[in-house]
């Protein structure tokens, strides 16, 4: 018997790639076409953002408790959201969540610890890379980390917002967020975390100049290692 995982959907992208490695990559420990059960609630982005944007991280944390109690009332045992920026509002959901979660910085904060990096830098949105999302997980394991600039900051959000959630995936913003690797790399980072869950559809890990963290699958695999 597998545990049954609830996903919390921010992006549609973001949810469907989550989603999506959960049923190919458990495969491997379970039996072809096999998986854990699943169970997705997807509010409307657009709500979320509203939220996010007014810096209302309550009402963002309201907007994942209705999701995640309808994943818990069809069964779900344990609940990820792929969404890593609606990580800002933990501290008012867990306290009421029916059912546990996992962190995506934690888990990201783990497999970082595991392969010795030591100062990870952060592409995701503004609210993500000024947030202490990250922050607050990675000083657990002792691991340091830097944000993109200012400007790099907003024309990174501008590409994941207008681009990436809306499936538009463009050759010039993937040099671009090679780019911004690159500076991390010369102010000593060792890994890039890919913290927004639609960064790993556009970034590719054989070109980039620094390794990186897929939020998105690293997360997916901790909810397949933690349901079987």
């Amino acid at each position: 018997m597998t545990k049954h995982i609830g996903i919390v959907a921010g992006s549609a992208e973001g949810a469907a790639l989550c989603y999506r490695t959960i049923c190919l990559e458990a495969q491997e420990f379970l039996s072809e076409h096999n998986h854990p059960e699943v169970t997705m609630n997807s509010i409307p982005m657009a709500r979320h953002m509203a939220a996010v944007r007014a810096d209302d991280w309550e009402t963002v944390a309201d907007l994942m408790l209705a999701s995640v109690e309808k994943a818990a009332n069809a069964g779900a045992d344990f609940a990820i959201c792929p969404d890593n920026t609606f990580h800002q509002a933990f501290e008012f959901l867990i306290p009421r969540s029916p059912i546990p979660w996992l962190h995506i910085a934690r888990v990201v904060g783990e497999k970082a610890s595991e392969s010795g990096f030591k100062k990870l830098g952060i592409l995701g949105t503004k609210y993500l890379a000024e947030g202490p999302v990250y922050p607050s997980q990675l000083q657990d394991f002792g691991i340091e980390r830097e944000i993109p600039d200012e400007v790099d900051r907003i024309r990174i959000n501008d590409i994941i917002f207008k681009e990436l959630v809306n499936g538009i995936f463009l050759e010039s913003s993937r040099a671009y967020f090679n780019e911004v690797t690159e500076k991390l790399k010369t102010r000593g980072c060792d890994a890039v975390v890919l913290g927004c869950t639609e960064i790993p559809l556009i970034v590719r890990p054989g070109d980039c100049p620094l390794p990186t963290l897929d939020s998105t699958r690293l997360l997916a695999r901790a909810a397949i290692k933690k349901a079987i």
